[in-house]
């Protein structure tokens, strides 16, 4: 489907009212989540010395920035929600960015790598280009991202007042290739079940 920019607006306004609306239950909803999958995945594929630099891509009320800072890594986080940036900031002690993930403003060969957990699906399909090539060129060389999406079958709609982009790996592949990235490995989540129960995919990428 093809979004105006007037429904892009709609788009970005309605879902981060939402997730401000809610932000205590969704900190407390997922405070307790275990990603140190998804973070080993990102980490492992960094050739860098640490400390690391590493933007948390809609890092939500900062759970992953405490964790990779325990790990003695410059975490930096970003999300578009006002309420989430207040949080994270709090919680964390880290530094964090407000930006709409439709107008990002990244500084160039920034980061060692980007962790865009449970993020970019956010993004409505005609636009990932565009965001996917912001996300390289803050990269620094070799630099490598992470992401992991609820997987679909290439549709794209409203889920209650969010809205979401849900890609096969196929489809996913083909974007993060165009944009100039290289693919490391992928998997699904939560780990140990059958695929049908596995609605996450989890895919690591470098920077070419």
């Amino acid at each position: 489907m093809k979004h105006s920019p007037e429904d892009l607006q709609a788009i970005t306004a309605t879902t981060l009212g939402n997730y401000n609306a809610v932000a205590e239950d969704f900190r407390e909803g997922t405070r307790d989540h275990d990603v140190s999958q998804n973070i080993d995945a990102l980490l492992r594929h960094i050739r860098t010395s640490a400390p690391l630099h590493i933007l948390d891509l809609g890092c939500g009320p900062g759970r992953d920035l405490r964790a990779f800072t325990a790990l003695g890594h410059v975490a930096i986080g970003l999300d578009g929600s006002a309420e989430f940036v207040r949080m994270a900031r709090q919680d964390s002690g880290c530094e964090v960015w407000q930006q709409d993930f439709l107008e990002l403003d990244l500084p160039a060969q920034r980061f060692d790598g980007i962790f865009a957990n449970a993020v970019l699906f956010h993004v409505p399909r005609q636009e990932l280009p565009r965001v996917l090539r912001q996300l390289h060129a803050t990269l620094k060389a070799d630099g490598v991202l992470f992401s992991s999406n609820p997987r679909g079958e290439n549709q794209e709609g409203w889920n209650g007042q969010r809205f979401g982009a849900y890609h096969d790996l196929a489809a996913w592949r083909a974007l993060l290739t165009d944009a100039g990235f290289v693919e490391l490995e992928h998997y699904y989540r939560p780990a140990g079940r059958p695929r049908e129960q596995q609605p996450w995919l989890a895919s690591v990428w470098r920077k070419i």
